[in-house]
């Protein structure tokens, strides 16, 4: 077959599952947003004086247009930026799966995860703004970084590059419900998912992977990072507990000594690169819950608010794969 033809080919295929994907995920959009066009107007009258950010107590049919429209405008808009930005780099061919499972010992499964469940958290909080319901705003908003991840997998089963990874769609699944099933159980998350980072000494021996530099590194080097589950003991408890509120205790998992994917490369331009033994890491620390400390103040409720994804550094306890037990002063 003529390589240009062949290579139109490829191309035809990919824009029509691309085009019916994304179709689907728009029209799945347009549906739920027109449902809200239905419920009615707007029925706020005692409170025309609400903060534009302030949540609204009751639905306000025009809150959710603006957000309707603004999230289906930004997902087009970031779909079609990413496969122009990034895939339209790689070389293109007919959908396959790849599976990624081994890679660095699925620290980026524990990204997938956490990318999900910020997202998801929101998309809820988007829907708590226009006034819908806790339920519809759980399973709608919640779902929200499930279905955009999701299109990012479509995406990679086009690229020769990579390939859809059902691993990558388990640990976005995970993400997404371990938000939704919170909300619709507790109507709060008892349990939420933070993150850590700190740099690490492989990564100038793979710049290309890990990063040359701080910000590169900081999403690059799965060395340095580190996802936890830290659980506020006080939402367990009784509600006239004196146990402090804002005390939480959080279960890290990651992990060492990788700088490769699979496994670890022996040079790189020349040099010789050590023998690293790859290892994974299970801690356990204390952490703080800044937003259950009560504040008057709005700057320290934004700042709060702003920070409650990433992990008080504190101390913390380590176990990992070597049967290591390891103590840090400070760990981040």
């Amino acid at each position: 077959m003529n390589p240009q033809i062949a290579t139109e080919k490829i191309i035809k295929q990919f824009q029509n599952y691309y085009c019916k994907n994304i179709c689907t995920a728009v029209i799945f959009f347009i549906l739920f947003f027109a449902q809200l066009n239905a419920i009615g107007q707007d029925t706020l009258t005692a409170h025309k004086k609400l903060p534009f950010l302030e949540p609204s107590p009751v639905y306000l049919k025009s809150r959710a247009q603006l957000a309707g429209y603004t999230t289906l405008g930004l997902y087009a808009l970031t779909s079609a930026g990413l496969y122009h930005l990034w895939y339209s780099n790689y070389d293109l061919m007919g959908f396959h799966y790849f599976n990624d499972d081994g890679e660095w010992l699925q620290m980026d499964k524990a990204g997938h995860t956490f990318s999900a469940y910020i997202a998801g958290r929101a998309g809820y909080s988007v829907c708590r703004w226009t006034g819908l319901d806790e339920k519809r705003s759980a399973l709608i908003g919640g779902n929200l970084g499930w279905v955009f991840l999701a299109t990012v997998e479509v995406m990679d089963g086009f690229s020769r590059g990579w390939g859809f990874s059902a691993g990558d769609m388990i640990a976005n699944t995970t993400g997404s419900a371990l938000f939704i099933s919170q909300q619709l159980l507790w109507h709060e998350q008892r349990v939420e998912l933070k993150f850590s980072f700190h740099q690490s000494k492989y990564a100038h021996y793979r710049p290309d992977l890990l990063g040359s530099d701080f910000k590169e590194q900081f999403f690059k080097d799965y060395n340095g990072q580190t996802l936890w589950l830290s659980a506020n003991l006080h939402s367990f408890l009784k509600k006239d507990s004196r146990f402090p509120a804002f005390l939480n205790l959080a279960f890290g998992y990651g992990a060492d000594g990788m700088t490769g994917a699979f496994s670890n490369a022996t040079s790189y331009q020349g040099n010789i690169i050590p023998e690293f033994t790859r290892c994974r890491q299970f801690y356990l620390a204390p952490d703080i819950d800044l937003t259950k400390i009560k504040t008057n103040s709005r700057v320290l409720k934004f700042i709060f608010e702003a920070t409650r994804y990433i992990k008080f550094p504190l101390p913390a306890l380590e176990y990992n794969s070597k049967n290591q037990w390891v103590f840090h002063p400070l760990y981040f």
